[in-house]
């Protein structure tokens, strides 16, 4: 009895080696481009268009505000900042529409 009870343990610690193993590579393997934007390469975060808006074009929630620091990507060469990560679901529906926000600040900023 206590055989089995061993092999069965042994069977499930390997399982988990196993697994663990397998994800493990797998994250390895994936590209930059797929892990979010904290895998953005910090070079092009430096040389990215500074976004100006002080409030999120989603929510128009205040950035720094009650949502605590604010979601940092770039989007084709601009940054854009938005008061929390789920915000980037609406964000991604229709980036256009955002960037005219974001693109607009920077405008009225240089006047």
């Amino acid at each position: 009895m206590k055989t089995n009870q061993y092999l069965l343990l042994a069977a499930c610690v390997f399982g988990v080696l196993a697994l663990s193993t397998r994800l493990l590579a797998e994250d390895a393997a994936m590209p930059s481009c797929c892990m979010g934007a904290s895998a953005e390469p910090m070079a092009d975060a430096a040389k990215a268009t500074p976004d100006l808006l002080k409030t999120c074009p989603i929510s128009g929630d205040k950035l720094d505000g009650d949502m605590g620091k604010p979601y940092v990507f770039v989007y084709k060469g601009q940054e854009v900042k938005l008061c929390c990560k789920s915000c980037k679901k609406d964000f991604d529906k229709d980036p256009a529409k955002y960037m005219k926000l974001i693109r607009a600040a920077d405008k009225m900023d240089k006047k």
